[in-house]
């Protein structure tokens, strides 16, 4: 392995070049301990940015197209520099593999003398005392949950983190896992018995003490809205945060920059209240007669609303509609509730935590729609409730988050370096700065190094119906057939709704069987995405079928993906509560809502999709985008420029000779230029 000559790099100045182009450099490190390293002018160039954003504790905006080698740019500064780094990524998943390998790995070969945390949110680790109290009450109804509850009971006497993923046994959607994990309102703190041994205090110990701590989005922003993960006390001693998969952080700071309370948060309380009360204060009241009408009000809230999933601001609700009079007498359930609770909390310790969750659920619930006392902030929020099922939810949601982003980023300076392959629309960034507030940053994009005018097509079927037609998802069937056959299965199909998936699904299921098509179907919803992505990847010929949780975050490389089939552009439908109150605050501006908004929303989305085509110098394939509106609108052309190089073309039989080239020559040729 080539050493690292002694670096020319001070607290002042940071990396110098010089040592980014070394160790990125053919004669470096990198490509002294890695198979297959090649230098790559982007990487370097992008590793000096963030070198130079660190030093002088700057705000980046990084943008780097598929193959650019973003993580490795970032972490070699990040892991040389010095001082406190945090590392926020998109999923758990991204968060695991950073942990595992990526940093390893680059520690490794740069012999960096850095410790490393992993830091998850409170429901990812085991709880000592609620697997104590679900393995007395016998709670669980289902067999599997029996077994499920005998592997964690095992699992807790030999593990060092309690971390749940490393249990692959329990899936991670298990039921059991709510009983045996804890939550900021059901956490005894300090008062707990087994405080000493808690697991996510371990985790949050480690986490202070280390150079390098990586967290995920949805955990640093609960933090910055609950206190209740950890980060708050990591950042202030931070003196770089980077965010990977920056791209996503609008939506993930929006969840948590507002305020939302559940009906099931409400029933999960009734079911403690009843179970604490008959534990420790038996005869203070009748428990059952007490929870029932709470129990009632939140079940006939859900029922205000008779379909089975609707999202409705709140001026989309009928004065007329029952919800509104259900909604009061949730509010005067839970004050009975709560009166009787302030005479029995002091005989335990869990019938006052009970006291005050429900405190704090009728706090939420009255402020939802209360009237704020800041007149002027009254406009900065919509209001709007989402049913499931079982369940609905009360949204609070602000329609900017760039004034509280900001907020946070104010005080001690740090570095904070955004960094994704997809922020920007034709190299503008205008979209992004504009929802994270950070104007007058400085943005960069380097280019991906794969070659896609010679690595495959961009293939936009001629004669498509208009996308809003009710024969539309036939038509995009029809046309995926042929080249799915040519293409011998290895195909993803990306929709943009559920009811899509699974219409594609039992239409192709059809199809292959009349066909005699031997092709395996993987379907969102059959198993979890990790494991859908191993088998479709094992299978070598198969077509997986997913909707936006397979549009990002998905590395499939080599020859098992060779066609990515989207079947509309992805628009977010414009019936969305929260979006509608954004478009209209934008016209209110002078903005248009479309073009200033859902256009460069659905592009950003679009290019993740078309990310996972092409992951590597040597995969070919189609990207088949089905939508007419890619030609015939206006706008369309601003989208395809803001795709990938790849060759254009309309023709079916151009696709079909390219998958046969593919098939017959042992390194295909490029594509024909159209």
């Amino acid at each position: 392995m080539t050493d690292i000559p002694p670096l020319s790099t001070d607290t002042k100045d940071g990396l110098h070049h010089q040592d980014v182009e070394h160790i990125f450099g053919f004669d470096g490190p990198l490509s002294a301990a890695l198979p297959g390293y090649r230098p790559r002018q982007a990487q370097t160039e992008m590793a000096k940015a963030i070198s130079d954003a660190i030093a002088g504790q700057k705000t980046l905006l990084a943008e780097a197209g598929t193959g650019t080698g973003k993580t490795y740019a970032y972490l070699v500064p990040a892991l040389l520099w010095g001082g406190k780094v945090i590392v926020s990524t998109g999923t758990k998943n991204l968060q695991d593999q950073l942990f595992q390998r990526d940093i390893p790995t680059i520690k490794k070969i740069l012999k960096a003398p850095v410790s490393v945390a992993l830091l998850k949110g409170r429901s990812n680790y085991l709880c000592h005392y609620h697997l104590e109290r679900t393995q007395q009450n016998g709670r669980l109804t289902s067999r599997e949950d029996v077994g499920y509850l005998r592997d964690i009971s095992r699992f807790i006497k030999t593990t060092m983190t309690g971390d749940k993923s490393e249990l692959s046994r329990v899936p991670e959607t298990a039921s059991v896992w709510s009983l045996v994990t804890s939550t900021k309102d059901t956490c005894m703190g300090t008062e707990c018995q087994y405080y000493q041994d808690c697991f996510v205090m371990k985790a949050r110990k480690e986490a202070q003490q280390a150079d390098v701590v990586v967290v995920n989005h949805h955990l640093f922003f609960a933090d910055v809205a609950l206190k209740d993960t950890g980060v708050a006390e990591l950042l202030p001693s931070a003196n770089t945060v980077i965010f990977d998969e920056a791209h996503q952080l609008p939506e993930t700071a929006t969840l948590f920059f507002g305020d939302t309370v559940s009906t099931s948060q409400v029933l999960e309380l009734c079911r403690d209240v009843h179970a604490e009360g008959l534990s420790h204060a038996r005869d203070g009241a009748e428990w059952s007669k007490l929870v029932a009408p709470v129990e009632k009000a939140a079940r006939d809230l859900r029922l205000a609303f008779p379909q089975d999933i609707v999202r409705l601001s709140i001026d989309q609700i009928a004065a007329s509609s029952p919800f509104f009079e259900a909604l009061d007498t949730l509010k005067d359930s839970m004050s009975e509730l709560i009166a009787v609770l302030e005479k029995q909390a002091e005989r335990a310790e869990t019938l006052e935590q009970c006291r005050a969750r429900a405190i704090m659920l009728q706090d939420q619930i009255d402020d939802w729609n209360a009237e704020p006392k800041d007149a002027a902030k009254a406009g900065d929020y919509v209001l709007w409730v989402e049913a499931f099922s079982v369940s609905l939810q009360l949204h609070r949601t602000p329609l900017s988050i760039a004034p509280i982003f900001n907020k946070q980023r104010e005080g001690v300076p740090r570095a904070w370096i955004f960094t994704s392959a997809t922020m920007a629309v034709k190299n503008d960034f205008t979209h992004y700065v504009s929802q994270m507030g950070l104007w007058n940053e400085p943005a960069f994009t380097w280019p991906s190094p794969f070659n896609y005018q010679e690595q495959g097509y961009l293939y936009v079927p001629d004669g498509m119906p208009d996308p809003n037609s009710r024969d539309y998802a036939d038509a995009v069937i029809n046309a995926a057939l042929p080249v799915i056959t040519a293409a011998k299965g290895r195909t993803f199909l990306l929709c943009t709704t559920l009811k899509a998936v699974r219409f594609s699904a039992e239409r192709l299921k059809q199809e292959f069987e009349q066909r005699g098509l031997n092709f395996p179907l993987f379907v969102q919803g059959d198993a979890g995405r990790t494991e859908l992505l191993e088998r479709f990847r094992n299978s070598g010929n198969g077509v997986l079928i997913g909707s936006q949780s397979f549009w990002e975050g998905v590395d499939v490389r080599g020859e098992a993906l060779s066609l990515v089939i989207i079947d509309k552009l992805p628009f977010s439908p414009p019936d969305d509560p929260v979006l509608a109150a954004r478009i209209t605050a934008m016209e209110k501006k002078g903005m248009n809502g479309f073009v200033h908004h859902q256009l460069p929303e659905a592009i950003i989305n679009l290019k993740q999709g078309a990310g996972r085509l092409i992951r590597d110098e040597t995969d070919r394939g189609v990207l088949m985008i089905c939508d007419p509106r890619l030609i015939s609108k206006p706008y369309g052309k601003r989208i395809w420029q803001s795709l990938p190089g790849f060759a254009r073309t309309r023709l079916e039989s151009d696709v079909l000779a390219f998958f046969e080239r593919l098939s017959t020559e042992s390194s295909a040729a490029p594509p024909a230029k159209v």
